[in-house]
């Protein structure tokens, strides 16, 4: 090759060199542009980056929504705590009230008609949730713990006496048709444990003299009754005359006492619901009160009196 082939080569070479270059550092220049356009415009995110994020959101907004329902929740949950609170606060101030005043009813010889009509509720849910039932079997333990201590002498001058008007029940209510369906279930449920401890203390062989405020003259119409239910053996049966009628019962007991004692008798308990059979501190070593409902309708004895002699 001459001399001036070589140059136009060496020539050709060069110009191809720098072009190569200058393709390259454009192409590294336009490059490098590129990926600042890119940053300044904004952040590329592939889709699968996209799904999570947005999933992230939605997660947050319903544990947002979870957090607010549950406040609401519990905000109402106070609520009704506290009205709740404020209820039973309520009704254990006239629950209160009325068992107050029920004892100083007893102790006055009182009738229904000293009660406020929220008793007569008070009265209702005492006996039909339960609590009747539960006094009358407390009362009932307490008894037979005191005679479960010891046992009669042999000569048979220990006596107990009870309230033979606690004997009355189901049987009378369905028979006398008395006031209403609450009353029917406070004589049944008395009925029933009064027997129950009769039934106690005669297989311990306690003498039981029974004790009446009904008049002489329905002996025989009482007697069928008490046998009926299943009340036997007992040792007397100590009713009124009729000249007896008209006096305090408190008084007649006082009279029976005394003469019950002349005879040689010792009393060693009365076992009553009523107040009038335990006011005398000389009737007997221990008295035994039987729970009542919280009143009683003092018509119901002046019924089953009417009733017994028809």
């Amino acid at each position: 090759m001459s001399a001036y082939g070589h140059e136009m080569e060496r020539e050709y070479s060069a110009q191809s060199l720098s072009t190569r270059g200058g393709s390259s550092l454009s192409t590294r220049g336009g490059s490098e542009m590129g990926s600042r356009y890119t940053t300044d415009a904004g952040v590329y995110m592939s889709p699968f980056a996209a799904t999570i994020f947005i999933s992230g959101l939605v997660t947050v907004g319903m544990s947002l929504l979870s957090l607010i329902l549950g406040l609401s929740v519990m905000l109402s949950s106070c609520q009704s705590r506290n009205s709740g609170v404020v209820e039973l606060y309520r009704n254990t101030q006239n629950y209160d009230y009325c068992m107050n005043l029920a004892l100083h009813a007893e102790l006055n010889g009182l009738g229904s008609d000293s009660f406020p009509a929220i008793c007569k509720d008070i009265n209702r849910r005492y006996v039909k949730e339960g609590q009747y039932r539960k006094d009358l079997n407390i009362t009932v333990g307490i008894v037979e713990d005191f005679f479960s201590s010891f046992r009669p002498r042999n000569d048979g001058r220990d006596v107990v006496l009870m309230d033979a008007d606690d004997f009355f029940g189901s049987k009378t209510l369905h028979i006398y048709q008395f006031i209403n369906r609450v009353d029917e279930d406070t004589n049944y449920l008395k009925h029933i444990f009064v027997m129950n401890l009769y039934k106690k203390l005669k297989s311990d062989r306690w003498p039981l003299i029974l004790l009446s405020r009904k008049p002489e003259k329905l002996r025989n119409t009482t007697v069928d009754y008490l046998i009926s239910v299943g009340c036997r053996d007992w040792s007397s049966l100590i009713m009124r005359m009729d000249n007896e009628m008209q006096m305090d019962f408190q008084e007649f007991l006082s009279r029976q006492r005394s003469i019950l004692q002349r005879e040689g008798f010792r009393i060693i308990a009365v076992i009553s619901s009523q107040m009038d059979a335990l006011s005398d501190p000389r009737l007997g070593d221990r008295f035994f009160k039987l729970p009542n409902p919280i009143f009683r309708y003092s018509a119901a004895d002046h019924d089953e009196n009417r009733i017994l002699e028809e």
